[in-house]
């Protein structure tokens, strides 16, 4: 099943980036490059869902793109996490 959420990103001072997922309590993201923090959101949403799933099987709705408030610098990247529900079912 695929999730799709979406994450804020900015650049830091020192050229890192971080990100966060408005929906998805204490789940963050981190990267020297952009490519790395969109690989670690991809990474963090990925294990968040897990976790949630495997405790409570219930998601946060996803809050719509126009919903979001950005503070300056900061951008929105929609970021999709496939995970398998069925263990088993290709053996």
């Amino acid at each position: 099943m695929q999730f799709i959420y979406p994450a804020v990103f900015c650049q830091k001072d020192d050229g890192t980036y971080h990100g966060y997922f408005p929906d998805l309590e204490q789940c963050f993201a981190r990267g020297d490059t952009l490519d790395e923090v969109l690989n670690s959101a991809i990474e963090e949403a990925r294990m968040w869902i897990q976790v949630e799933l495997e405790d409570t099987f219930e998601l946060p709705g996803v809050t719509p793109l126009e919903d979001l408030i950005l503070k300056e610098g900061e951008f929105v990247r929609n970021i999709a996490v496939t995970i398998r529900l069925t263990d088993g079912w290709d053996e």
